[in-house]
């Protein structure tokens, strides 16, 4: 390898070596998880038998707490053996419904976090300019997250009909909120002295939100999307359990969830493949994020 190649190579783990640290943190962080999980069964669970462990031992815990049973905490080997098991009798296995399921629900959060994103990116940018329309508006945005999505969920099915459609609105519901007071504050925190110079050059109203106000705002809106990523999964969740759609990952937890007393590691597994959706979620803004800033910085220093 030559000098020029193994320069470039350090300094690219330079530039990402805080990247590299969160993963190994989160990495360190889940081995950890993982050991007390399996821990806590080890001293307070139900006995081990050689045929319920893949190192075939017996073993009597100290002692019996019932919150460490394998019903309520099932091993991590029979969580991850469900994803193999036949998800229904004769049925494809667990891993590929619930994959099916999270492509359905992905669909229904992503609608949802679009159209949640628009519409609080709107309203930001309408109370910045309005102030009137921000004093009057503002408490009712703040009150529509007060009341439960549980009891809003069934009324939009009732308006909207039983479909993907109405479920996306719910997950906007969720969505909205944040970006709209984290674009409030990011067009209002330019410098009043950079406002004033935008207009004693005779910008309009539109170039000074554009030129000025936007860029100041892209890391709260930003920062806001990645909160909203992981609210729209949980809103589309939701939104299925009294819609009546099975296809996605919220009918596949109600389904589980009535036979959690004979197969508790089914309800678990379509409990992670659902962390994992809003993780990846997450992590697909937040890269969205670290490229448009580095980009937008770039663009500040060429100036």
């Amino acid at each position: 390898m030559s000098n020029s190649a193994k320069t470039a190579e350090k300094s690219f783990f330079a530039r990402n070596a805080p990247l590299f640290r969160r993963f190994l943190v989160s990495f360190i962080l889940l081995i950890g998880l993982m050991v007390v999980w399996e821990g806590l069964k080890w001293f307070a669970g139900d006995p081990w038998r050689p045929d319920n462990n893949p190192f075939k031992i017996a073993h009597q815990p100290f002692w019996r707490v019932k919150y460490f049973s394998d019903l309520n905490l099932p091993h991590l080997w029979d969580i991850f053996g469900a994803f193999a098991d036949e998800s229904r009798r004769n049925g494809p296995p667990l891993i590929q419904t619930l994959a099916v399921a999270s492509v359905y629900t992905f669909r229904e959060a992503f609608s949802g976090f679009v159209l949640g994103g628009l519409l609080g990116f709107v309203l930001g940018a309408l109370f910045a300019h309005l102030t009137l329309l921000e004093r009057g508006c503002m408490p009712y945005v703040v009150a529509s997250q007060t009341v439960p999505i549980l009891a809003i969920a069934p009324m939009i099915i009732i308006w909207l009909g039983q479909d993907w459609g109405s479920v996306a609105v719910i997950s906007a519901y969720l969505t909205f909120f944040p970006v709209t007071v984290s674009t409030l504050r990011g067009l209002r925190s330019p410098n009043p002295v950079a406002v004033e110079l935008m207009r004693s050059y005779a910008s309009t109203t539109w170039e000074t939100l554009w030129k000025l106000r936007f860029p100041a705002a892209l890391p709260y809106i930003l920062t806001a999307l990645k909160v909203s990523a992981t609210a729209s999964v949980v809103g589309a969740i939701i939104g299925e359990l009294p819609s009546g759609i099975r296809e996605g990952l919220g009918g596949a937890i109600l389904n589980f969830n009535s036979y959690y007393a004979t197969k508790p590691s089914r309800l678990w597994a379509a409990i992670i493949v659902s962390a994992l959706l809003g993780i990846l979620f997450f992590l697909a803004v937040s890269l969205i994020e670290y490229w448009v800033l580095k980009n937008r910085h770039r663009v500040i220093e060429s100036r």
